[in-house]
């Protein structure tokens, strides 16, 4: 009798163990690394009906539902001009948030000068650095979103070595009226124009405050050049819709929902260096980790960090949400290798970009160029979901607080390229 009764209670465990095992392939994946207290309780309805964090209470900013058209959208030319002879020729730094303003200038100088772009370059810092725009852009996808607007090559007809050009420097959101009267008399008299941007701080923001002053819209070709020309090639594409699948899955308790965080330790170290009184805009992985919370962020969200590898300063920000991740440790063994991931940057600045542009909420912590274009791809999109821990009183719990001006205010310039 005892044997039959320790062989029903093998028998009992046996099949409790296989229910387990069958919930956990029905999610399609095994739980992460940390496993929490199995002695927490999960309010399971809140789960099933929330996102990641109660957001009706937003006044509807937070779930914004724009019905905005894009002006970019509108046919914008119904002639195919006669190119002028010559070239626009630029090139474009290892940074991504950059690549859509450069490629705005270069697509509107080329415009309205009558020339021909020349597909660019991708050049890092160092001397002889550098990919080509394939190795990271879908070419045809460029090429054909310009079709009945300019004209682009993918190489000069003429030997580089051999191309005489005049180099531009043009402003951040560079004017139609600035190129007729400044650039088109230098170019009708030198032929090619290498164009470069002005990316510098002061020059970005007098751009902003000109179109927040003046209310002028973004020009309808740097509209398109920005939203409706850019996709990753095949392969990158789909090695960052892999990792954000993995993040997904990794988010069962959020319905899937993530949040992405640029937090870089020696960005946020060198803002804060020599500031003997820590401002609102100086944070360490821990006040990050301590804001999400003290808004309402679960223990249990899925985090992903920009930052590259791990460091020390993180596990503080790992203890109060131990769904914390870097790419390096959701990307694939052999995409690592493929991508050269921690020792090229250009492909882990594509990554995260990516991932910040397409997560369910999108978290910055250093103002800049990175943050702001990110936000203009997360508006073209409608993933409005941007908090901005600098926003505000500082001890303030409630989300409706630390939502981004760009969205709060609407003062992006991303708005303006919709009608």
């Amino acid at each position: 009798m005892a044997r039959d009764v320790r062989q029903v209670v093998a028998g009992l465990l046996t099949g409790s163990m296989l229910i387990m095992l069958c919930n956990m392939v029905k999610r399609d994946h095994f739980d992460p690394i940390y496993v929490e207290n199995l002695s927490v309780q999960y309010d399971l309805v809140k789960v099933s009906k929330q996102s990641l964090v109660k957001l009706s209470d937003s006044g509807g900013i937070w779930r914004e539902n724009f019905s905005l058209k894009p002006c970019w959208r509108k046919p914008l030319s119904t002639t195919n001009e006669e190119q002028a002879k010559g070239y626009i020729f630029f090139n474009l730094t290892d940074n991504p948030e950059d690549h859509i303003t450069q490629i705005a200038s270069a697509v509107v100088v080329a415009k309205y000068v009558g020339a021909t772009l020349v597909l660019p370059e991708i050049r890092g810092t160092q001397t002889g650095q550098k990919r080509q725009f394939g190795d990271i852009y879908d070419i045809e996808r460029f090429m054909t979103s310009l079709d009945g607007t300019i004209q682009v090559v993918k190489v000069s007809p003429m030997e580089a070595s051999k191309v005489n050009f005049t180099n531009i420097k043009v402003p951040f959101m560079v004017t139609k009226d600035l190129i007729e009267s400044k650039i088109q008399p230098i170019f009708k008299a030198k032929g090619n124009l290498m164009l470069t941007t002005n990316l510098s701080p002061s020059t970005i923001s007098k751009a902003k405050e000109i179109i927040k002053k003046d209310n002028i819209k973004m020009d309808p070709y740097a509209c398109l050049a920005i939203f409706g020309s850019l996709e990753l090639q095949q392969e990158l594409n789909q090695l960052v819709s892999s990792m954000i699948g993995t993040l997904r899955s990794l988010s069962y308790k959020t319905n899937g929902q993530f949040v992405a965080v640029d937090l870089k330790v020696e960005a946020l170290g060198n803002l804060c260096k020599g500031n003997v009184i820590k401002t609102k805009d100086c944070f360490n992985a821990k006040d990050i980790g301590e804001f999400l919370k003290k808004i309402g962020y679960q223990r249990h969200t899925t985090i992903y960090l920009t930052q590259s590898g791990w460091h020390s300063s993180l596990d503080d920000f790992r203890k109060i949400f131990p769904n914390t991740f870097t790419k390096d440790a959701i990307i694939p063994a052999y995409e690592k290798a493929k991508y050269q991931i921690t020792k090229s940057s250009d492909f882990e600045k594509v990554i995260d970009f990516q991932i910040c542009t397409q997560a369910d909420v999108f978290v910055p912590t250093i103002s800049n160029l990175f943050y702001t274009n990110v936000v203009a791809k997360r508006i073209a999109s409608g993933k409005t979901e941007v908090l901005d821990p600098t926003q505000k009183d500082s001890t303030s719990s409630s989300i409706i607080n630390y939502v981004s001006p760009y969205i709060s205010k609407k003062s992006h310039w991303a708005y303006s390229c919709f009608c």
